[in-house]
């Protein structure tokens, strides 16, 4: 098999004589009936960023999970560093030097940071492991990425945003010249982000090659080198960052379908403001009251109250107890304390997620592989699954009534009536998590604890998210505690920011009168952990 030419695609991706790291030449993907891929040519350079954008569905991931070996094309060739890749051989792909941090994680729950991180890689010395070098090392590497070395406990008992960070630390650590990233910032809060950027920069200035995928377009614009556009399954346009804004990244990522929300990215502003929209909200009722809620080692005494149809926006760094408040709450752990009163009612802190169901509490979870959606279950079974028996009757569960149910809640958030059918584990990480919104909606509880609810999602689907959110809350009097490392939207959807630091609220805010450096100086300040 020849190796690729080096010459430039369409839109100046490379030169003539720029050295290819990644070559894609007519790479197609079927999946059952479904074209993920379509015929796509890509050239990525060798010591550059290379940024993917495009809705969910679009084949970015599809296009990642080929050169990483994950998965096998139906069609085409691929080669990496000008040599032929065997297909489907993840062992094939780390040998020819390619590293892969996938939006799903990938670690080991019963091993430490430690382990997960040297576990493709130990540093050994006559076969016994140097353990004070592995230290020593994932603790400078953790220096250089501007984030604090996890504690040495089970990863399974860290938060999504530290196993994300141990993810991307066994990535960086690999010392390949091709790293791969797929939502890598996803859970990160915004000074964390730039830092693995900065790293970022520095590995591809001394010649690594990064092949990025990521829904936040102004940090692609900020950080790439070069930006491709999948719509489709196909390779719309490629051209340098430098050559392309934000209103033409969303409409050629779009096409032509969603023109209001191209205008409202065009000029900054929402398609409308929600806090002006004030019907169905109530100020005067408070339907969750928290009380004393304490969790050994993560939250300390936290006093909080949310009123019917309001947005309460939660911020913090990562391990300042944010998601660890939500899953307190939630019923996700047992080891908190404290009371919670949903409309008048008083109960202790729950112990379990039924209890705070029962309560009226409903937690959209921050990992929604471990904790939310069913793979095997349809996407309509998903979100009725909380009330089945609502689309049955003695005890029989009818198919069409309960796709019927299902399908205006999986079009609010923008899942398309085709995949109501469909296993959930065939649909994209972000219709996934938009499946898990969709339940939400359909049980319509009291109280809402929405944990990164927008986590991997594009752009349009953000929207639909962050506008059902907002109506749950106007028109239904859901009050909702959002938790979201993109500041922008706890601003932009929220009533009330409170800022966490060291499992302890210090600030509060409202959020028409609030800026995210306000926000990131609140985030930073020095709290004693809770004991």
């Amino acid at each position: 098999m020849a190796k690729p030419d080096a010459a430039p695609i369409e839109g100046g991706a490379t030169s003539p004589t720029a050295e290819i790291g990644v070559a894609c030449r007519g790479l197609t993907r079927t999946f059952g009936s479904t074209l993920a891929l379509d015929g796509i040519d890509l050239d990525v350079a060798v010591g550059s960023i290379h940024a993917l954008v495009g809705q969910n569905g679009a084949g970015k991931s599809t296009c990642l999970g080929i050169i990483a070996g994950r998965i096998k094309p139906t069609s085409g060739e691929l080669f990496i560093l000008g040599e032929s890749h065997q297909y489907g051989s993840p062992r094939a792909a780390q040998e020819a030097g390619v590293a892969a941090v996938y939006q799903e994680l990938t670690v080991i729950p019963e091993l430490t940071p430690e382990a997960n991180v040297f576990l493709p890689r130990p540093i050994t010395r006559g076969g016994m492991l140097r353990r004070r070098a592995m230290r020593e090392r994932y603790e400078q590497t953790c220096a250089e990425m501007g984030t604090p070395p996890a504690p040495s406990v089970p990863v399974g008992q860290l938060t999504v945003a530290q196993q994300q960070v141990v993810e991307i630390t066994r990535a960086v650590m690999s010392d390949s010249r091709i790293l791969l990233m797929d939502e890598p910032t996803a859970a990160l809060a915004l000074d964390e982000r730039r830092a693995l950027y900065r790293v970022l920069r520095s590995l591809r200035d001394g010649g690594t090659t990064i092949v990025l995928v990521s829904h936040n377009l102004d940090e692609v614009l900020e950080n790439a080198d070069v930006v491709t556009v999948f719509r489709d399954g196909r390779v719309i346009e490629t051209r340098p960052a430098a050559d392309w804004n934000k209103p033409e990244l969303i409409k050629n990522m779009l096409g032509d379908s969603s023109r209001a929300l191209l205008a409202a990215e065009t000029t900054g502003r929402k398609l409308r403001d929600p806090r002006s929209d004030s019907a169905g909200a109530d100020e005067a009722v408070v339907r969750l009251r928290a009380q004393g809620i304490q969790l050994p080692g993560r939250l300390a005494d936290i006093d909080l109250e949310v009123h019917a149809g309001e947005v309460l926006g939660i911020v913090g760094l990562m391990g300042s107890g944010r998601s660890s408040l939500l899953r307190a709450l939630g019923g996700l752990e047992r080891d908190a304390s404290g009371r919670v009163e949903v409309d008048g009612r008083w109960a202790s802190c729950p112990s379990s997620p039924g209890a705070a169901q029962a309560l009226g509490i409903a937690l959209l979870p921050e990992d929604r592989k471990t904790q939310g959606v069913c793979l095997r279950m349809s996407a309509a079974e998903n979100v009725a699954l909380p009330r089945l028996s609502s689309a049955g009757r003695l005890g029989y569960v009818s198919p069409r009534r309960l796709e019927s149910k299902a399908a205006s809640y999986l079009k609010a958030v923008g899942v398309p009536s085709s995949k109501s059918r469909q296993p959930a584990a065939s649909l994209s990480g972000g219709n996934q998590q938009k499946l898990l919104f969709a339940r939400m909606s359909y049980i319509r509880p009291g109280v809402l604890l929405a944990d990164e609810p927008t986590r991997g999602v594009d752009v349009g689907a953000k929207t639909d998210i962050l506008e059902e959110v907002r109506r749950l809350a106007r028109e239904d009097g859901v009050a909702v505690l959002l938790v979201s490392s993109e500041t922008e939207e706890v601003i932009a959807y929220s009533d009330r920011i409170l800022v966490m630091a060291g499992g302890r609220i210090v600030d509060e805010h409202d959020a028409a009168a609030v800026s995210d450096d306000q926000l990131l100086q609140g985030a930073f300040q020095t709290t004693e952990p809770p004991a």
